[in-house]
C-alpha cells in the first residue's frame, strides 16, 4: 500500500468512525421507539375498537366514526396534537413520565439530535475547508472549530448518554419483558463519568513548553554570523532574530514562541542553527539556509505558528483525554476528523510556505546554493539517523564515553554518499524541521529551477567546504562538546534501558542489568505470606510456587470479599481442547497496595512480552 492510500484509508475510517459517533445511537433510538410505537397503536387502536364495538345502543354510523378517529389520531401522534376537542385523550395518555410520553420525547429527541449532528458535521466540514482557503484564517477557524466540536462533544455525550440509559432499561422491557437495574445502574454511572471527563477537559489549561537543547551563541561569540544575519534579514526587509541558538540537532528553523534554553526562557525571534551542518556546508550555502529561515520570519509563519501551536497542544490533550475517558470516547471521532482535516489544511499550506522561502533564498543567494544545502542536509540527517539506529540496535551495552556518534558520521557519511541505495534514499529524503512537514528534496529541488543529477547528489553531499560559519564561532567547540557529551550519555542510558526489555536474560552480566531495572518487587499478604513479582513470573510464599511469565496469556485481578485474587490465563487447552486453562493467585489481604501491585504486574508482563517478541524478530 502507497503512502497516499494508506493516507487516504485512514482519511475514511476517521470520517466513517464520525458517522457512527454522531449518528448511531439517535438513529437507533428513532428506529426503537417508531417500532415500538407502531406496536402501540395497533394494540391501543385493536382494544379501543373492540369496546366501541361492545358499546350497546350506538348507532354504527357513530362506532365507525370514533373508530376512525383513533385510527387516525393514534397514541403516537397524540402527545403533539394541540386539538382542544383531544384534551381528555392527550391528558389519559401524556402524562409526564407515562409510556406514551416518553416514547414521544424519545423519538423528538432522537430526531432533532440526527438534525443537530447533521448540521455539526457540516460545519466541522466548513471550518475544515476555510483553512483550506485562507492561511490567514487559520487560526480563527481552528478556535472556532475547537470550541465548537468541545462543547459539542460534551453536549453530545449528555444527550445519547441519556438516550443509552434510556435504551438500557425499555430495549429489554419490551423484547424480554424484565429489565436490569444493574444494567441501568451501569450505563448511567459510565455517562456521568463520561460527562464529566469532557467537561473538565474543557476547562483545563495546559502548560506547553518548548525546550530546545542548545546554548545561545551572543553577539561577542560570533560577531561576524550576527553581521551577516542582520544584513540578509535587511535584505527580505524583516527584523532580524533576538536570539541565536547553537545546537547538534540536524536542522535550522526559526520560532516566535517562547522556547526554554537550559534555564533561560527565550520570547520573540529565535533562531536555531546546527553546529554539525554548519560544518558541511560552505558560507554561501549556508547563507541561503538562513536566507530560507529568514524568509519565514518575514512571511509571518512563525507569528502565525506561534499563535496556533498552544492551540494545538491544548485541543489534542483535550481529545486524548477524551479517548480514555471510558464512554467518553464515543466523543473522540468528531474531535478526530476535525483535527485530521485541519493537519492536512496545515499540510498543504507548510508545502507552500517551504516552497516560497526556497525560493526567496534562491534569489536572495543563488539556486545552486540552496539546491546544494538541502541534499547536504538530507544526506547528513538520514545517515546520522541510520547510525542512531544502528547503535541503539545492538545488543551490548555502549560505553558513552566512547560512543563517538559525531566521528561516525563523520567517517562514514564519503562510503554512504557512494553506496547503491544513496541515491533511491535521498529521492524521498526531506530536509528535517521540528515544526513543520517538509516536501520531499527533489520537488524542493525543482522548485528553485534545479535540475540535479542523481548521480551528482553524492559528490555534493561529500563536498568539504572552503570556509564555514562554525569558523567564526568562538565557543562552537566548547558547545559541541558539551552537548554531544550529554547527548550521548542520554542516548547510552536511553538504549541499557532498551536492552533491561530485550534481554531473557541469558548470562550473569545480562541478568544484573535486567535486574538494575526490574528488581523483584514482594507485597505483604495476610499473616506473614507475601507475593513475589520478578523478572521470572510471580511468586507466593504461601504455596512457594512461580508462576512463570510464558505460562501467563492473561491477567485479571478479581475484587472479592472473601479476598481479592489474580486470575491467570493459561495458553494451554484443557483436557478437551475447549478453551484456555485458568487458575487463581490468592491475595489476601492485598488492600491498599492493589493499584500498586497492579501496575508491578503489567509493567513486569509487559517487559517479558516485548523481549519475547524481541527474540521472535531476530529469529
Amino acid at each position: 500500500m502507497t503512502f497516499q492510500s494508506a493516507w487516504r484509508l485512514g482519511l475514511v475510517k476517521v470520517f466513517a468512525y464520525a458517522l457512527l459517533a454522531l449518528f448511531l445511537v439517535p438513529a437507533v433510538t428513532y428506529v426503537f421507539t417508531r417500532h415500538v410505537q407502531t406496536d402501540q397503536d395497533t394494540r391501543f387502536v385493536a382494544g379501543i375498537s373492540q369496546r366501541i364495538d361492545a358499546e350497546k345502543g350506538l348507532p354504527a354510523d357513530e362506532k365507525q366514526a370514533r373508530k376512525d378517529y383513533y385510527r387516525s389520531n393514534p397514541p403516537s401522534t397524540i402527545c403533539s396534537n394541540a386539538d382542544p376537542e383531544a384534551r381528555e385523550y392527550r391528558e389519559a395518555l401524556c402524562d409526564t413520565f407515562s409510556d406514551v410520553w416518553q416514547f414521544h420525547m424519545a423519538r423528538k429527541l432522537s430526531l432533532w439530535t440526527l438534525v443537530a449532528s447533521a448540521a455539526l458535521l457540516l460545519a466541522v466540514l466548513g471550518l475544515g475547508a476555510l483553512a483550506f482557503a485562507d492561511r490567514t484564517l487559520q487560526y480563527a477557524s481552528f478556535v472556532a472549530g475547537w470550541r465548537l466540536t468541545s462543547w459539542a462533544s460534551a453536549t453530545a455525550l449528555v444527550v445519547q448518554g441519556t438516550m443509552a440509559v434510556w435504551l438500557s432499561f425499555w430495549v429489554t422491557a419490551f423484547f424480554f419483558h424484565k429489565y436490569s437495574p444493574k444494567l441501568v445502574l451501569f450505563v448511567g454511572f459510565a455517562v456521568g463519568a463520561g460527562v464529566l471527563v469532557a467537561v473538565a477537559g474543557i476547562f483545563k489549561r495546559v502548560q506547553s513548553s518548548n525546550q530546545v537543547v542548545g546554548e545561545l551563541v551572543g553577539e561577542a561569540d560570533a560577531p561576524l554570523l550576527w553581521q551577516r544575519i542582520r544584513h540578509l534579514a535587511q535584505r527580505l526587509k524583516t527584523e532580524p532574530p533576538r536570539h541565536i541558538v547553537a545546537g547538534i540537532d540536524a536542522n535550522f528553523f526559526v520560532t516566535e514562541a517562547p522556547i526554554t534554553v537550559g534555564q533561560q526562557t527565550l520570547t520573540g525571534r529565535t533562531l536555531f542553527v546546527s553546529l554539525p551542518l554548519l560544518r558541511i556546508l560552505d558560507q554561501t550555502e549556508a547563507d541561503a539556509v538562513l536566507g530560507h529561515e529568514l524568509a519565514h520570519l518575514r512571511g509571518g509563519d512563525t507569528r502565525r505558528s506561534a499563535q496556533l501551536g498552544p492551540k494545538l497542544v491544548q485541543f489534542d490533550h483535550y481529545r486524548h483525554a477524551i479517548r480514555t475517558g471510558g464512554l467518553s470516547a464515543m466523543a473522540s471521532p468528531l474531535l478526530d476528523l476535525y483535527r485530521t482535516i485541519f493537519e492536512i489544511a496545515l499540510a498543504s499550506d507548510s508545502r507552500e510556505r517551504e516552497f516560497k522561502a526556497d525560493r526567496l533564498a534562491a534569489k536572495l543567494v543563488s539556486p545552486a546554493a540552496i539546491a546544494q544545502s538541502l541534499v547536504k542536509i538530507a544526506a547528513y540527517a538520514q545517515y546520522r539517523y541510520r547510525i542512531e539506529d544502528e547503535l541503539f540496535g545492538r545488543n551490548e551495552r555502549h560505553d558513552n564515553s566512547t560512543l563517538g556518534i559525531a566521528s561516525f558520521v563523520a567517517q562514514g557519511l564519503a562510503p554512504y554518499a557512494a553506496s547503491p541505495d544513496f541515491v533511491d534514499a535521498m529521492k524521498t529524503a526531506n530536509v528535517p524541521h521540528p515544526f513543520d512537514s517538509h516536501p520531499a528534496m527533489p520537488e524542493r529541488l525543482r522548485n528553485v529551477g534545479m535540475a540535479l543529477k542523481e548521480r551528482d547528489y553524492g559528490a555534493i553531499a561529500v563536498r568539504a567546504p572552503a570556509t564555514t560559519w562554525v569558523q567564526e564561532i568562538l565557543t562552537a567547540d566548547a558547545i559541541e562538546q558539551r552537548l554531544w557529551s550529554a547527548y550521548e550519555q542520554q542516548f547510552a542510558q536511553d538504549h541499557e534501558r532498551s536492552l533491561a526489555y530485550r534481554y531473557e536474560p541469558a548470562n550473569e552480566q545480562e541478568r544484573a542489568l535486567v535486574l538494575q531495572y526490574f528488581p523483584p518487587v514482594v507485597f505483604a499478604l495476610k499473616g506473614d505470606a507475601t507475593v513475589e513479582v520478578s523478572i521470572d513470573g510471580i511468586r507466593t510464599s504461601a504455596d512457594e510456587t512461580t508462576v512463570f511469565w510464558d505460562a501467563i496469556k492473561g491477567l485479571e485481578f478479581k475484587e472479592s470479599s472473601f479476598g481479592n485474587a489474580l486470575i491467570v490465563t493459561h495458553p494451554e487447552k484443557n483436557a478437551l481442547g475447549l478453551g484456555a486453562k485458568t487458575s487463581k493467585i490468592k491475595l489476601p489481604g492485598l488492600k491498599k497496595d492493589k493499584d500498586q501491585f497492579n501496575a508491578v504486574v503489567s509493567h513486569y508482563w509487559q517487559r517479558h512480552q516485548i523481549m519475547r517478541a524481541q527474540q521472535q524478530a531476530a529469529a
